[in-house]
């Protein structure tokens, strides 16, 4: 049994009937979108967004209808935004498949985001479930921001802590923020109970961006995303922007002029590389993950200690120890 598997074990009832409904949700009666539908069901990842919305209910409650539903919005504006970055991105991979924007182009990807995004509102509208739209929504509105602020900072190569964590908390730990408020939300969680679920969210978010962050800097690519490619796209991480603030003018001005290279050889990324493990920014950026991930299992002692609780204990344990 995979240690997904044993972290969704409390859920597993729950999560099956969470894909019949969110399959028969998506059908359309236009032929070629449910084409496109069922390519993208069948390439799911391990859907960690909806397991967090019934671990937070199920820690919390008991999970209704009113958890179906925010998992489902919350999958769906997931989704929506994957495939919008992959046009974004010109990227034609996502886990290991052809993206949607390889296969159909870019039209049709763009189209069925907003299919997406669509259905995600309408069913927020049909059921009534205006509280869990607004939460929804601000996380991608944050979302959004983020990743406009890390393209605005990317051009400038100046980002430092403060902007880092500031993109990160928005690109990333805010649907992890929405996934634990919806799902306490569901169960009729209020007040300060709410606010620590937020805080737990947001502090798995960042856990989990680092850790990404990291594997960029894996040599030998065993983590299932391609080693440098950070570096190739110019996006300042925790462990590059730690090393900057560690070594001399001279040569922060000449990684710096190295970083700003449209078409940076392999030497040229080795050697960015070796400027981060010399200086720290490894060790750094691991000592900032764990700092969020005893947070968050600090939040969670003060939550009732049951299969949920447990499961979620493992989910943060394994968020910083993944190999993808």
């Amino acid at each position: 049994m995979s240690t997904i598997d044993i972290i969704k074990a409390p859920i597993k009832d729950e999560m099956e009937k969470f894909q019949t409904y969110f399959k028969s949700y998506l059908k359309s009666k236009a032929s070629l979108l449910n084409i496109i539908i069922n390519y993208l069901l069948k390439r799911k990842g391990k859907q960690m967004r909806p397991m967090l919305v019934f671990l937070t209910a199920q820690l919390n409650g008991t999970v209704n209808e009113s958890t179906y539903h925010a998992a489902s919005l919350i999958e769906l504006m997931h989704t929506a935004t994957l495939v919008h970055d992959d046009v974004v991105d010109d990227s034609n991979m996502r886990r290991g498949f052809f993206s949607i924007n390889a296969l159909w182009k870019n039209k049709i990807a763009v189209l069925l985001g907003d299919y997406l995004l669509a259905k995600g509102l309408l069913l927020a509208v049909h059921k009534n479930e205006f509280e869990q739209l607004k939460i929804v929504s601000t996380a991608v509105e944050e979302m959004s921001e983020g990743e406009l602020l890390q393209i605005e900072k990317a051009r400038k190569l100046d980002i430092d802590e403060k902007t880092y964590f500031e993109i990160i908390r928005k690109k990333t730990a805010a649907l992890m923020v929405a996934c634990t408020k919806a799902g306490a939300h569901s169960v009729g969680v209020n007040g300060q109970r709410i606010e620590k679920m937020e805080a737990f969210g947001e502090c798995l978010g960042m856990a989990f961006q680092i850790r990404d962050d990291l594997f960029d800097y894996d040599r030998n690519g065993n983590f299932g995303k391609p080693s440098g490619n950070d570096i190739k796209e110019r996006k300042m991480t925790l462990p590059f922007i730690h090393s900057l603030n560690q070594c001399s003018a001279a040569e922060k001005r000449q990684v710096i002029r190295m970083m700003r290279q449209k078409n940076k050889s392999v030497k040229m990324i080795d050697d960015i590389m070796d400027f981060v493990r010399k200086n720290g920014g490894i060790e750094y950026a691991t000592e900032v993950m764990n700092n969020y991930k005893n947070q968050a299992l600090e939040i969670l002692s003060h939550f009732p200690q049951n299969d949920a609780n447990k499961s979620l204990v493992q989910l943060v344990e394994y968020t910083i120890s993944r190999k993808k």
